[in-house]
């Protein structure tokens, strides 16, 4: 590639709207969410208490927990009736075979079974461990809380009513914390999108020196993701969090972009 090519392609790089800094709010002073709640109404009066409000490109990061709350995704164990499968594989583990029956019914496939730790691959596509069926932070005893029959749909509709009601347009991402293969630890993924896109990809664009990219692709929604968590954390009762200042375009992407198939997938 020639100095002349290298030149125009950084001044084509400048030119692009660039991310300068972020800032990461917490939303505080949500109460308990209920089924059917009102999750922008309460953003909007917790904002205001505070003396904020919804801008113009913010991204809004919510809690799954939250969104499932609202929208009824909650299973009373005592209503639950463990199958002989759910059974068994709860002796094994020493968990509560309820709980493994609720994790069944929203698994589509078992990736692994091993050691008392079960990872699924629910009706989403996501793989995760126990399908996204958890227990922490349920808001009563004896109750675990399901993902969202549709994470996408979810943040679509609070996209959409954010702008019915104030009149800008945002990015909506909800929130998970899943564990990585290669690496120890969690962190916050985005299972649903709305309004930004999941990817940004670098391939056939040249770096300064003229390489050619072919497979670099940046997980944007993710990475909005876990900077949202550092201020969310898991018992600070925080479950909306605001990345402000991040550059994107309005996109129609969503979270299944993040699926690999499991032809592609070295772990399954």
């Amino acid at each position: 590639m020639s100095a002349q090519k290298i030149a125009r392609a950084r001044k084509t790089e400048a030119a692009r709207p660039q991310t300068r800094a972020l800032s990461v709010i917490p939303v505080h002073g949500l109460p308990e969410i209920h089924p059917g709640d009102d999750l922008v109404g309460l953003l909007v009066t917790a904002l205001e208490r505070v003396g904020d409000s919804v801008r113009e490109a913010d991204v809004l990061a919510f809690a799954q927990k939250v969104v499932s709350k609202s929208e009824g995704r909650i299973v009373h164990l005592r209503d639950v009736v463990p199958s002989e499968r759910a059974t068994a594989m709860a002796a094994e583990a020493g968990k509560d075979p309820r709980q493994i029956e609720v994790v069944l019914r929203e698994t589509k496939k078992i990736v692994r079974w091993e050691r008392g730790v079960l990872i699924s691959e629910t009706h989403h596509g996501f793989v995760c461990a126990n399908a996204g069926v958890d227990r922490s932070n349920a808001g009563a005893p004896d109750t675990v809380i399901l993902l969202p029959l549709d994470p996408d749909a979810s943040a679509t509709r609070i996209r959409d009513e954010i702008a019915r009601r104030i009149g800008i347009p945002v990015g909506v991402i909800i929130t998970d914390t899943f564990g990585r293969a290669w690496r120890e630890g969690h962190t916050n993924v985005a299972i649903g999108i709305a309004g930004l896109p999941a990817l940004k990809r670098y391939v056939g664009q040249r770096d300064p020196e003229g390489y050619e990219l072919r497979v670099t692709e940046i997980a944007v929604a993710d990475e909005a993701a876990a900077a949202a968590e550092l201020v969310m954390g898991k018992l600070d009762r925080c479950p909306i969090a605001i990345v402000r200042g991040l550059t994107f375009e309005d996109s129609d992407e969503t979270a299944r972009e993040y699926v690999r198939p499991a032809e592609r997938d070295m772990f399954r």
